[in-house]
């Protein structure tokens, strides 16, 4: 019977030990010493060479899967097929005021123009930055200041941070559809403008606009298409001159201006200054005085692999269209995700109570953002989505989170005699461990917590640990006011334990309430809330609100403190009804207050030794 030599395994010493066993076979090496001689060398190589086109043949085949892709280039590929952009670089942007001063009324102009370019610079991390404006703003003589508008009549203006720059074209004579590549990686592409010019040297030109915010596509369209390419830089392509859009023709000149982004470092500029004077025709030079409204914020790096890789399926279930709540998360993402960490959606006949014909958007910025970014990041989404793909009639209402913040008490057994640490160090790394647990696992909407997973990972932390528990409640924080009686009522995101005669189900944080430390709680076998002075246990109001474990509802009525500690923040915890699992519903996003996170040791010897006495009965 033949020998077959294995092609299966792809280790060295595997295909060499079998290309052996295959020339042993044969009687002309029968008795050859494989180890010694000469041939050996030759089965080196040969098993070298095997086990090389093995892996490279692998390695070829793993990058034909958007799942297991291992090079940015075919990440990349296979997410523009399924018809998802990858995100640039992402410039970081701040608002400002600026003006300027002209003592000399004589040389004041009823208009002054703040033009397209205009440099400021701030410092971060001791690394200076200039942001400068991307469009013309104009301001009107006021006794000879002038505070410049933008094209609406807002005094906020928006300056993006990065390097201005050109590539330009010129259109050959072919008849294939042309490609251009800007040899840049660090391109902000949602910067990219696009002009056409008529000749080599014209001045007559048409805007082209990116293909991606278009709803319709006809013969008389000007639009671009810009995408990564394998080596980090960016082509740029038109239509085909008919189906697709126009496209530039021969003897043209295409003019691609864009900035180049330093990304997330420029973020958290504080102080801005402008290094150049305004020149004005007939006037001369002057200060500007730029004054800042909010931080540099937004920068964000090049979408990574793994985002990309997740972004691209959920993007291609959408189809370009909002239709399902699932669509709107991923459109959202797919261009926003450089300013949104997450999103969540539900229709308007799931809300409580039911809105029909609205669809409700949570959104979760990222923390650099101020309101006034995130109300602009709104209007953005409204204009650029909603408005051109959502259906007809459909009105998105968007939504802030509502955190939810753990309060964990945990204790657990630990035995000396197993670990070389002790328990107070350990204890430090359960804490550390829990907060890794919620960075990775929550803090994002519709994630779950499960108390057993935790204790789990608390237990197989160190051999030491025998086991652990832990009592949770959830709560929720209110500023209330200090001026006027007021109500407030808290929606937790489950429902609450009921009363009883032995546990308090609800517990505020500290407050000042005639002269004394109180706190909330309610009446034991009630859900009836009451003030209680924190020092004596006296009763100071019976009645100041109640809870409805059913709705996981907290009414407070006519409550006003002298004062809040914790910088004027009341938080209110609750028992839930089932501590194993919060599952939160909608907006809410599950996190842990890590200054109300207490962790206990509880000393457990295992290796005691015990004296059984033994009784003999007669």
């Amino acid at each position: 019977m033949a020998t077959t030599i294995k092609s299966t395994a792809l280790d060295f010493e595997t295909i060499k030990s079998n290309l052996k066993t295959f020339l042993k076979s044969k009687s002309e090496f029968s008795s050859y010493d494989f180890e010694a001689g000469g041939l050996s060398n030759i089965l080196d190589v040969l098993a070298f060479n095997t086990h090389f086109n093995g892996l490279t043949a692998n390695f070829a085949l793993n990058e034909t899967f958007l799942d297991t892709a291992q090079l940015r280039s075919s990440v990349v590929s296979h997410a523009e097929a399924l018809g998802y952009e990858p995100r640039s670089i992402t410039t970081s942007s701040a608002t400002i005021n600026a003006q300027i001063t002209i003592s000399d009324p004589s040389l004041r102009p009823a208009v002054v123009t703040l033009p397209r370019g205009t440099k400021f610079t701030t410092t971060v991390d001791q690394v200076s930055y200039t942001f400068q404006t991307r469009e013309n703003f104009t301001a009107t003589n006021d006794s000879g200041v002038y505070e410049f508008k933008t094209s609406t009549g807002s005094k906020i203006l928006t300056i993006f941070e990065g390097e201005e720059r050109t590539k330009t074209f010129f259109v050959g004579e072919t008849d294939e559809r042309q490609i251009y590549v800007i040899p840049d990686t660090t391109i902000d592409t949602n910067t990219l403008l696009v002009d056409v010019f008529e000749s080599a040297t014209g001045t007559s030109f048409n805007t082209f606009t990116n293909l991606k915010n278009a709803v319709a596509i006809n013969t008389s369209s000007r639009h671009f298409e810009v995408k990564e390419v394998p080596n980090g830089f960016y082509e740029l392509a038109f239509g085909d001159g008919s189906v697709t859009g126009q496209a530039p023709s021969a003897g043209e000149r295409i003019v691609a201006n864009y900035l180049s982004s330093s990304g997330d470092t420029a973020n958290g500029g504080t102080i801005f200054t402008a290094p150049n004077k305004l020149t004005i025709s007939g006037s001369g030079s002057f200060d500007i005085t730029p004054t800042k409204v909010t931080n540099s914020a937004g920068g964000a790096a090049r979408e990574s692999i793994e985002s990309v890789r997740l972004n691209a399926r959920t993007a291609f279930s959408s189809q370009q269209r909002l239709v399902t709540a699932k669509d709107y998360e991923s459109q959202i993402l797919s261009k926003f995700g450089s300013n949104i960490t997450d999103v969540t959606a539900w229709g308007g006949q799931d809300n409580v109570p039911p809105e029909y014909n609205k669809v409700y958007v949570g959104l979760n910025f990222v923390d650099s953002l101020s309101d006034t970014q995130k109300t602009e990041i709104k209007n953005q989404i409204t204009d650029n989505l909603v408005t051109s793909l959502a259906i007809t009639g459909v009105e998105a209402e968007y939504v802030d989170p509502v955190n939810a913040f753990l309060e964990l008490e945990v204790f657990f057994n630990f035995d000396p005699d197993l670990s070389n640490s002790t328990s107070n160090a350990t204890a430090q790394n359960i804490r550390s461990l829990i907060n890794s647990f919620f960075t990775n696992n929550l803090k994002k909407f519709d994630k779950v917590f499960r108390r057993s997973l935790l204790t789990a990972d608390i237990d197989d932390l160190d051999p030491a640990i025998l086991n652990s528990r832990m009592n949770v409640k959830v709560q929720q924080r209110l500023t209330p006011s200090t001026t006027v009686s007021s109500s407030y009522e808290l929606a937790y995101p489950m429902a609450i334990a009921t009363a009883d005669d032995v546990n308090f189900r609800v517990v505020s944080s500290q407050f000042t309430f005639s002269n004394s430390t109180c706190i909330i709680r309610n009446r034991l076998n009630s859900t009836t809330l009451q003030i209680e002075n924190a020092t004596t246990g006296q009763i100071l109001v019976d009645n100041i609100g109640t809870f409805t474990p059913s709705t996981g509802k907290v009414n407070l009525v006519g409550f006003l403190p002298t004062s809040v500690q914790n910088a004027g923040v009341l938080k209110i915890a609750v028992v839930p009804a089932n501590e194993s699992t919060i599952r939160p519903l909608r907006n809410y996003i599950i996190d842990v207050d890590a200054a109300l996170l207490t962790i206990t040791p509880l000393i457990d010897f295992q290796n005691t030794e015990s004296v059984v006495t033994t009784w003999q009965i007669h």
